[in-house]
Order: structure tokens, then C-alpha cells, then sequence
């Protein structure tokens, strides 16, 4: 009789734990993605960022200039996703963009050094 408690009480307190592991919060980093100024870029990154392994959630504040990215942190991490930034082309904190894809971005989504920027008004 005693064994067999034991052994329901093992058992719960290995699912106990289990769970608690499997469920585990995501977590939030805001990046700074300063050539995100127009809606083309924030569509971009979204919908780039989506496919990343461990993203959950993606939002990009065109007027801030962040982007907030929700993910699980037993996948990836921070540096990784300000990586997968910068290979989409964009700056990324203190990760600067891949030449190749930035040269590739539209011109609103480009450096105000390089002429981009977003729409002006008139």
C-alpha cells in the first residue's frame, strides 16, 4: 500500500514539473529598427519574422521605430532574432543590416543617409 502511493506521488510530481517546463511564459524583446518608417517595412518584417523558429507574436511601431517581438526563449533568443533582422536587411539595435538584402529594400525602407525615409508630405 505504502509503494503504491509513493508511486502516484512520484508520478504527480513528475507531471507537476513536466508541465510546468511545457508551458513555460514567452518572452518580449523590443528591438530598435530604426529604418522601419512606412507600412511597407512593418509588413515585411512581420510577415518575415513570423517563419522565425520560436516567434509567437510580431509588432512593429512604425512611429517609434521598434519592433516588439514575442517568443520562446527555449528556441531562440535575442541575438538570433536581431540576426534574422539584419539578414532581412534592416538594423537591428547595434546588429547592422546585410549589405546584400538592404541594397534590395524599397527606398522608403532604406537609411535617410542613402536618400530613404519615409513618404514626405507636400
Amino acid at each position: 500500500m505504502n509503494r503504491i502511493i509513493l508511486v502516484l506521488l512520484l508520478t504527480g510530481l513528475y507531471l507537476g514539473v513536466t508541465a510546468q517546463a511545457t508551458f513555460r511564459k514567452p518572452l518580449v524583446a523590443q528591438i530598435k529598427t530604426p529604418q522601419a518608417q512606412c507600412v511597407e517595412c512593418k509588413d515585411k518584417i512581420e510577415k518575415f519574422m513570423k517563419y522565425e523558429e520560436g516567434v509567437a507574436k510580431v509588432v512593429v511601431d512604425i512611429r517609434k521605430k521598434i519592433t516588439t517581438i514575442t517568443f520562446l526563449g527555449d528556441r531562440t533568443n535575442i541575438e538570433n532574432l536581431k540576426t534574422a533582422l539584419a539578414n532581412l536587411g534592416f538594423d537591428a539595435d547595434d546588429v547592422t543590416a546585410n549589405e546584400a538584402t538592404y541594397k534590395r529594400l524599397p527606398l522608403c525602407c532604406k537609411r535617410e543617409a542613402d536618400g530613404g525615409g519615409p513618404p514626405k508630405k507636400q
